[in-house]
């Protein structure tokens, strides 16, 4: 366990914020200005220097404005009333998640990462995976796990570090599992391209993906992470891709979402289908014109199987020509 009181001291400069809570600087400096906070208090070169608790504030703040509340209402409200109000509105039950991963193993599992226990915690998922199977263990035990780390890490209940660890270890298992799955023929169709965009450093969720879309005998290339759209695009002639996949996680800035897929659509061959999926809110609501968006994981398998169903559509001569 960690006791955060010999680190009251410590304090962050405003691009470690940012980069911690997903709040930009020009954001944090607004609020400082129309809110009166948070107010930092200044180090010995005169840069802003955030405390541990105005960080813990602001991820819950950048939580809450990504649910859909409004900076005015919530910046003022003290600690307590931002973490009930936190509980009320994200802290809602995955689905499924009851089906492989219930609510007494979701807490076994945290206090295994808060307890630093790296090999039990690989052990007991490893054992996890193996009893399932991996479609289930994405869907029904890594989402939940996800999204019960993230809750903990933003309201201050479990540090950095860990939710490191615990990403480490995800991404470990299924790596070592999407090796061992049969691979599809070279030819395989769909051919996906999965990546994320510059400024989204999460590679979680194209892991998960890349999971499942082997399973279902796609093809699949990963870039990894925060590739810069051109080469996105030229990624996807050069693989010759039929889907462009990307993942995006809660902390990534909604405009530069909308803006990028819609730039990036517009590049984009007419037949290359563009896919976008993760937990970031403006991806569910809107729809964006030449983007299939994904709120769950457990949509690709039919999509994979209506992208096939289109394509042999497609090359019919009789349908071709009505």
């Amino acid at each position: 366990m960690n006791d955060r009181s010999a680190l009251a001291a410590i304090t962050l400069s405003i691009a470690a914020v940012e980069r911690d809570t997903g709040l930009s600087k020009d954001t944090l400096r607004v609020w400082e200005r129309r809110y009166g906070y948070p107010m930092p208090a200044r180090d010995a070169l005169g840069e802003r220097a955030y405390s541990l608790e105005q960080v813990e504030k602001l991820r819950l703040l950048k939580r809450l404005l990504d649910a859909g509340h409004r900076p005015g209402r919530i910046v003022p409200l003290p600690l307590p009333a931002l973490q009930l109000l936190t509980e009320q509105t994200v802290d809602q039950p995955p689905r499924g998640a009851e089906l492989a991963l219930g609510s007494d193993d979701v807490r076994s599992h945290l206090e295994l990462i808060r307890s630093h226990d790296a090999p039990a915690l690989r052990a007991g998922l490893a054992r996890l995976m193996a009893r399932v199977g991996v479609a289930r263990f994405v869907i029904e035990v890594v989402g939940p796990l996800n999204a019960a780390v993230g809750d903990a890490w933003l309201r201050g209940q479990m540090e950095i570090f860990e939710e490191h660890q615990y990403t480490e270890t995800i991404q470990s298992l299924l790596r070592q599992a999407i090796a061992g799955l049969p691979a599809p023929a070279p030819q395989a169709a769909p051919r996906v391209l999965l990546g994320t965009f510059p400024g989204e450093p999460h590679g979680m969720g194209l892991l998960m993906a890349e999971a499942l879309l082997t399973l279902e005998g796609c093809h699949c290339v990963s870039l990894g992470v925060q590739t810069p759209l051109w080469d996105l695009v030229l990624a996807a002639r050069a693989h010759r891709a039929d889907i462009l996949a990307l993942s995006f996680s809660g902390c990534t800035n909604p405009n530069q979402v909308v803006d990028g897929l819609t730039e990036l659509r517009a590049k984009l061959p007419p037949a290359v289908a563009l896919w976008a999926g993760g937990s970031a809110p403006v991806l569910h609501r809107r729809a964006l014109p030449g983007v299939e968006s994904f709120a769950t994981m457990d949509g690709l398998g039919a999509a994979v199987q209506h992208w096939r169903t289109g394509r042999v559509t497609s090359r019919d001569p009789v349908n071709r020509g009505a």
